[in-house]
């Protein structure tokens, strides 16, 4: 075929416009800045968006409450109690502080495993004191009031149960008391010193009845802190059942009952009598 041939011609016309058009095609940008933009987008809020809806989530599921008492100064060292609470129960008990150093480091061991037990237990401050560790037991016990009262002592403490109970009670047996108030208070006497030590009573009244008594200070060491610790638990019972320091004393603990009772008396005086 001839080079001027007219069929030549529209073969190499055609292959060229071929030629042409593939070549457009491989310079077109592989994707469009724009929808690239708009993939981008949703990428950015689901990396966002999940861990904030996370972290809502674990903030409010969250119901334990942990509460530190105040640090309490007893004669041995210091003694500071920090609580952790759910729905207002004390579920762990534990002693930040507490006496330490020669004998006190062994009577702080023997006690504070078993005043944590008790708080737990007893879910309020009334607990008894450990033998043998009174100054102990009563720094833990001041420490530990104070973190209930912070987490509000009505509710913490069993306090709004009492009221309940009390309130059914004085239906029952007062209409007066029935009306009563649901607010218990708590009251801590002066410390009355007698020849073996001092002696300090705390009691909460609710209703216009104590409901609770518990010696802060009792006297301690050697043979004291054996009457203390057979005297407290009945003065602290008969304070109860009284409802006032016109109770027994305790046979061989003369004078530790006559402290608790003056002590007794000066915290019924601030709740009005």
């Amino acid at each position: 075929m001839k080079k001027s041939h007219p069929l030549r011609r529209i073969v190499l016309a055609g292959a060229a416009t071929v030629s042409g058009i593939v070549l457009l095609l491989t310079l077109k940008p592989s994707s469009d800045p724009a929808a690239a933009s708009a993939e981008g987008t949703p990428q950015g809020q689901q990396s966002v968006a999940p861990q904030g809806s996370g972290g809502v989530q674990a903030a409010g599921g969250g119901g334990d409450q942990t509460l530190t008492g105040d640090v309490v100064k007893t004669e041995y060292g210091n003694v500071q109690v920090r609580i952790t609470m759910s729905g207002g129960k004390i579920t762990s008990a534990a002693a930040v502080e507490a006496p330490s150093g020669g004998r006190s480091t062994e009577v702080s061991t023997n006690s504070v495993p078993k005043l944590n037990q008790a708080a737990i237990q007893t879910g309020s401050a009334d607990i008894d004191a450990v033998s043998g560790a009174t100054y102990t037991s009563g720094g833990y016990k001041k420490s530990l009031q104070s973190a209930l009262d912070k987490a509000g002592s009505s509710s913490a403490t069993g306090g709004g149960g009492s009221a309940d109970a009390s309130g059914s009670t004085g239906g029952s047996t007062g209409g007066s008391t029935g009306g009563g108030s649901a607010q218990a208070k708590t009251l801590t006497g002066t410390a009355v010193e007698t020849d073996y030590g001092p002696v300090q009573v705390r009691i909460t009244v609710t209703g216009g009845k104590i409901t609770k008594a518990e010696a802060v200070q009792s006297p301690s060491g050697g043979r004291s802190s054996q009457i203390s610790g057979d005297a407290v638990p009945k003065l602290n019972q008969a304070a109860v059942a009284a409802g006032s320091a016109d109770i027994d004393a305790v046979s061989g603990a003369t004078y530790t009952s006559g402290g608790y009772k003056e002590s007794l008396q000066s915290a019924l005086d601030q709740a009005g009598g």
